[in-house]
């Protein structure tokens, strides 16, 4: 098998679930889903879907770049939403960051996420 490497964000919730933030097999890195935490601890942009998506962007990077990769590699994203009307503003963020890159992405809107006041989570895929 190929080496498996792990990658923590220091969540407090990895530990408490059992996950990593992101996992690299061989040339894949993936990033399961990213809440808004701040560096601090609790959530970042309460109430602003634009600020939390921007934050569980720079997770994901750090994520990323942890695992070997850069954000050019990205080859998927999925933004999650508990409110599906504030696409655009999820939206705005993530073209910042992927305008040139142009992963696949996927759109979506969830019921709940484990701390109510995440408005999004984002994971992500990257070949290397």
């Amino acid at each position: 098998m190929t080496n498996r490497q792990l990658v923590s964000s220091g969540s407090y919730l990895e530990p408490v679930i059992g996950f990593s933030r992101a996992v690299r097999v061989g040339n894949i890195i993936v990033v399961g889903g990213t809440a808004p935490i701040a560096a601090g601890g609790g959530t970042a942009g309460i109430g602003d879907v634009y600020v939390q998506t921007k934050r569980c962007l720079e997770i994901v990077a750090k994520a990323i770049v942890d695992a070997g990769g850069t954000m050019a590699d990205v080859t998927r994203t999925r933004l999650i939403l508990t409110d599906i009307g504030l696409w655009q503003d999820a939206a705005r963020a993530h073209v910042e960051v992927f305008g040139e890159i142009r992963p696949v992405t996927t759109v979506m809107q969830v019921s709940a996420f484990v701390d109510p006041d995440w408005l999004v989570e984002i994971e992500a895929e990257a070949i290397l």
